[in-house]
């Protein structure tokens, strides 16, 4: 029976799909707010040298890692671990149990960038001073804010239903060319602008001055976060790729887009933020109140370009929360046998009323604390400053430390068919040094943590995961 079902298992039906879709997996919202803004706080192309430095030595080699437990036991992340060493089978469940609750708040995001590319055209960029009134006021709403929601991830249950290659793989093949068209066309138009070249001059002239050793604790957590690494993604990727595939080179692809699309996300936004005269934000405050006042003062093109902004900023989410939902959707078709809709359903549905209470945390629930913060809050810290980087550390551990070198060797030059000359550079990377930087970024954001009641709730269901972990 089990030998059937591995047989029957999905993969991916081109390099092409696989590649789109693992880059759309990377390619999200941080790419097109977190990076920008980090750029700027931190010295502009300085540190975009550091982050590139960190992308090649740590990201790229946790991403190839990742697609090699994957492809080697054609399995999502919890049964890779498991079939390698049944006492790792936590470290999988983490990575599920991420993808889970980041799904718990990404959707409200990636339904306000849905929102908004209506709004760009109804009046949204009619009174710009007042734009950042009205995010205020549509994020705290008690309906609308859940009607965006809830069609975006109608929109990904769509695709995930209709499984990889059918569904996740072809819809790839769209959303990143489209994403990647977008941004170009928003560059031409941010590079024209009166004083663009203000905001040219500060992304490629380094200022070391603003250089310390927060400059690389942030680069490093942007590499790692930015590739959708620690999560499960793409193990789960992974495990659909063909034996033919060459890992390595797939790996520097992926990485390759993911930066570039943040580069270009750079080098869309801050032309446009230095001929207006105006400073980066952090966050939703960003995308959602800077770039459309920016949009607002462009004239009568302004809500054009607000639109197509908007749907690049819906395409790049959308591209990582199929990801999120198809690694929660694998565990339960390779582990719980369900079949895939079903599964699909199942997950999407608890994932919908997590996000109700997201959205609501706003507004409505304001005063409803988890953990001494808000709904959306918790399951945003969790995830990103707790599960993800130990999920990566917990990842470059095993490969280096609990599985076989030969077998490594064997799994990323296709049993010696294909050639990776710098495999025992990779390989003394991922087992001594990766887990090193990631251990240090992990205590530096855990340790950053003001709410001590939710770090330690964090650091307990790692704990009970490691305990249960032969019962998952």
């Amino acid at each position: 029976m089990q030998q059937a079902e591995m047989t029957q298992r999905e993969n991916w039906r081109s390099r092409f799909g696989f590649i789109m879709a693992a880059a759309g997996s990377a390619i999200g919202l941080g790419n097109i707010w977190r990076f920008p803004y980090l750029t700027g706080e931190h010295g502009g192309s300085a540190f975009i040298i550091i982050y590139l430095l960190c992308i090649v030595f740590v990201g790229l080699g946790i991403m190839i890692g990742e697609f090699a437990v994957g492809r080697k036991t054609s399995l999502a992340a919890v049964g890779a671990y498991k079939t390698q060493n049944r006492s790792w089978t936590f470290a999988g469940a983490l990575g599920v149990l991420s993808g889970f609750f980041i799904m718990g708040f990404y959707p409200v995001v990636g339904g306000w960038s849905l929102a908004y590319m209506v709004k760009s055209i109804t009046g949204l960029l009619t009174v710009p001073e007042a734009i950042g009134d009205f995010f205020g006021a549509f994020v705290s709403a008690p309906v609308e804010p859940l009607f965006w929601m809830i069609l975006y991830l109608a929109i990904n249950v769509l695709i995930v239903a209709k499984g990889v290659a059918e569904g996740i793989e072809a819809a790839g093949k769209v959303l990143m060319p489209t994403l990647f068209l977008l941004l170009i066309f928003i560059i031409f138009r941010s590079v024209s602008l009166p004083g663009a070249g203000s905001g040219l001059s500060f992304l490629f002239m380094p200022d070391w001055s603003k250089v310390s050793g927060n400059t690389l604790l942030a680069a490093l957590g942007q590499a790692f976060f930015s590739l959708s690494l620690g999560m499960g993604c793409m193990i789960t990727y992974g495990s659909y790729l063909s034996k033919k595939e060459n890992i390595p080179q797939n790996a520097l692809t992926v990485v390759t887009m993911d930066t570039l699309a943040a580069l270009m996300a750079a080098v869309a936004i801050f032309p446009a933020l230095f001929a207006f005269g105006m400073e980066p934000a952090q966050g939703p405050g960003l995308v959602f109140v800077v770039v459309p006042t920016i949009f607002a003062q462009m004239g009568a093109l302004g809500p054009l370009f607000s639109v197509i902004f908007f749907a690049a900023l819906t395409v790049a989410a959308l591209t990582s929360s199929l990801s999120l939902l198809e690694v929660v959707v694998a565990y339960l078709i390779d582990e719980r046998k369900m079949e895939r809709k079903k599964a699909t359903y199942i997950a999407s549905t608890v994932m919908a009323i997590m996000c109700i209470l997201s959205s609501l945390s706003m507004g409505t629930l304001a005063g409803v604390k988890l953990f001494g913060v808000g709904f959306f809050d918790f399951f945003d810290i969790l995830t990103d400053k707790i599960f993800l980087a130990i999920g990566g550390m917990l990842l470059a551990i095993f490969v280096g430390w609990f599985m076989k070198k030969e077998d490594l060797k064997n799994e990323l030059t296709n049993d010696g068919t294909i050639s990776f000359g710098l495999f025992e550079l990779w390989y003394n990377l991922i087992k001594y040094v990766i887990p090193l930087a990631i251990f240090v970024v992990a205590f530096m954001g855990i340790a950053a943590i003001e709410q001590t009641s939710l770090m330690l709730f964090g650091i307990f269901i790692i704990l009970a995961l490691m305990v249960f972990s032969k019962k998952l």
